[in-house]
């Protein structure tokens, strides 16, 4: 039986882009509706990425086993049951509970899906397919915010300037009008039905496939770490996640580095950032599979910090616009990279829990260079932010070059 590529493709773009646009809309949303600051902003972004995390490597053991279908539809259900959970919510602390099943549901979403759609896969293509696929996510994580912002817009009747002045309010610390809150939570309620409805149509999608029972295994019980963790992992994961932390700072940052020197980039910075990685991650995939994932991700990511040492000291607009696309060119490839360095070093044995597992550093990384990067930005100023996380680039393109050097085959099961 084939494997429903196309539609397993669309599935994980709905529900991706769910929850690029949850993520647009939060920072004015929990400021306008509890009342919180940026570090209450910030908690309930980042919270789900933690969830997100702790879940794709128990999706990919059960992936594993054959178990894919019926955890991509979990998976869209539970992003279905977040984003009307956050729609409800009537304080924060339920909010960040649906913040959590949303991030569960992502999790099962995509790190189930990967291994059903490399399922018989000669290995000399999986970089290419794993990259081509990942468009999904990664598509999604760009749209979601654009559907927001025009949603938003839309329903709150502003300009482009008087819709963004809530999210400006929120990360400013300062005093949203009534008006402007009024058009703002109106918008942001609507874009939380997008929000469910695109889960929904994930859901949907996923239920228009068929079960393929010649694939279900036994589970291979969780004795111990390596049950989750398998050997040869870790390395890979580091690298993603040390690349993970490049473009935390870019997400988190960029826009408010743009807007402290006056350069009249902002407002578009993180559409250009996003452009240029789906452009090189459409074209360049087929390179992780011709010159292997290590050579890949240690000649991209050198890009990488070239790009936001070029951000750090960007004084025009034209060389601050440069060096953003040049910054989402430099992490376009770095997860076919890894995708590839990970299944080489495990033999391709259990690649579902072993993407997940690696997939998870992706997470963490991103998760810490918020409130990290916030953090050095505010004692010591944006360039110093984004020179930290270009030395990050430096150790990820290190532990490539010294490190990954020599694959790890990992033993057969006995």
């Amino acid at each position: 039986m084939g494997v429903p590529v196309r539609r397993l493709w669309v599935a994980v773009l709905a529900g991706y882009l769910a929850f690029g646009a949850a993520l647009q809309v939060l920072p004015s949303d929990v400021p306008a509706r509890f009342g919180g600051g940026a570090l209450a902003s910030g908690t309930a972004v980042g919270i789900a990425f933690l969830a997100t995390a702790c879940g794709r490597p128990f999706a990919g053991w059960l992936a594993d086993a054959g178990w894919s279908r019926p955890v991509v539809l979990a998976g869209g259900v539970l992003a279905a049951i977040g984003g009307l959970g956050q729609l409800l919510a009537p304080d924060l602390a339920l909010l960040l509970v649906a913040r959590l099943v949303m991030g569960a549901g992502e999790a099962a979403l995509f790190s189930a899906a990967l291994p059903w759609v490399l399922t018989g896969v000669r290995v000399a293509q999986r970089g290419r397919l794993a990259g081509w696929f990942g468009l999904s996510m990664w598509g999604g994580l760009a749209g979601g915010p654009v559907i927001a912002t025009a949603v938003t817009r839309i329903v709150g009747g502003g300009d482009g300037a008087e819709a963004a002045r809530p999210v400006r309010d929120a990360l400013g610390g300062g005093v949203m009008s009534a008006g402007v809150m009024g058009s703002g939570l109106a918008g942001e309620r609507v874009v939380w039905w997008v929000v469910v409805g695109l889960s929904v149509v994930s859901v949907l999608m996923v239920l228009a496939t068929r079960a393929d029972p010649a694939r279900r295994e036994p589970l291979v019980p969780i004795r111990g770490i390596r049950d989750l963790v398998p050997r040869g992992v870790p390395l890979p994961g580091a690298t993603i996640g040390l690349a993970a932390y490049c473009y935390g700072t870019v997400a988190a940052l960029v826009v408010l580095r743009m807007r402290a020197d006056h350069l009249a980039t902002d407002g578009i910075a993180l559409t250009v950032f996003a452009a240029a990685f789906l452009v090189v991650r459409f074209a360049g995939s087929p390179l992780v599979d011709r010159y292997g994932g290590r050579r890949v991700a240690a000649a991209t990511v050198a890009l990488e910090v070239i790009a936001l040492t070029g951000i750090a000291l960007a004084d025009t607009t034209t060389a601050a616009t440069a060096y953003t696309a040049l910054a989402g060119a430099g992490l376009a490839l770095i997860y076919p990279a890894c995708v590839s360095m990970t299944l080489d070093r495990v033999r391709g044995l259990r690649p579902g829990v072993s993407m997940g597992v690696m997939t998870s550093f992706w997470d963490l990384g991103v998760m810490a260079a918020g409130p990290l990067g916030g953090l050095i930005a505010e004692r010591s100023g944006y360039p110093t932010a984004f020179l930290v996380a270009a030395g990050s680039g430096v150790s990820c393109v290190l532990v490539c070059l010294i490190f990954l050097r020599t694959p790890r085959r990992a033993a057969s099961p006995r």
